[in-house]
């Protein structure tokens, strides 16, 4: 198997048995965020093992593997018909070979699947990697607000019909 060939990927549901490879992982893909806002006092990075075991509880997320490793992961709830889309994470080893979309898409069809008609994510706004990717897969601003820790987040929604 090629690790750097994206068609050798599975996706499979989120498990709470995942949740050690998860936090892993997400800590690994958020430090070119930390980087670009200059803090590590980030969600992403300071959540802990037992949050995010209680975060997967009841998620619609998906994860990725190429053979027995974990090389992504995505997190959605369903609520009143949203998606919430939260923490999409790609080993930084593998980033920009379409994880990601693929990802997306999966949690995307789990959504409609739940009867979601809307999905929405955010992230800050210099982070202009993710901004183009979730441009490109079709959502679309709806909103910026400042956070708690002076980092502008945008909202974006797209229609699952």
């Amino acid at each position: 198997m090629n690790s750097r060939d994206p068609q050798d990927l599975m996706i499979r549901d989120i498990r709470e048995e995942d949740a050690g490879e998860v936090l892993t992982l997400q800590r690994a893909a958020f430090v070119q965020e930390a980087l670009i806002y200059d803090t590590v006092r980030m969600p992403p990075l300071t959540q802990s093992l037992d949050e995010l075991r209680a975060e997967l509880a009841d998620n619609l997320g998906r994860v990725a593997l190429q053979g027995s490793r974990l090389v992504g992961a995505v997190r959605a709830k369903h609520e009143s018909g949203l998606l919430l889309i939260g923490r999409l994470a790609i080993a930084p080893d593998v980033q920009g070979l379409g994880i990601g979309s693929r990802l997306l898409l999966a949690v995307e069809d789990a959504g409609r699947n739940a009867g979601c008609r809307e999905a929405e994510l955010f992230t800050g706004s210099l982070s202009e990697a993710n901004l183009r990717l979730y441009e490109r897969l079709g959502y679309r601003e709806s909103q910026r607000v400042d956070g708690d820790d002076g980092i502008e987040q945008v909202f974006l929604r797209k229609a699952l019909l």
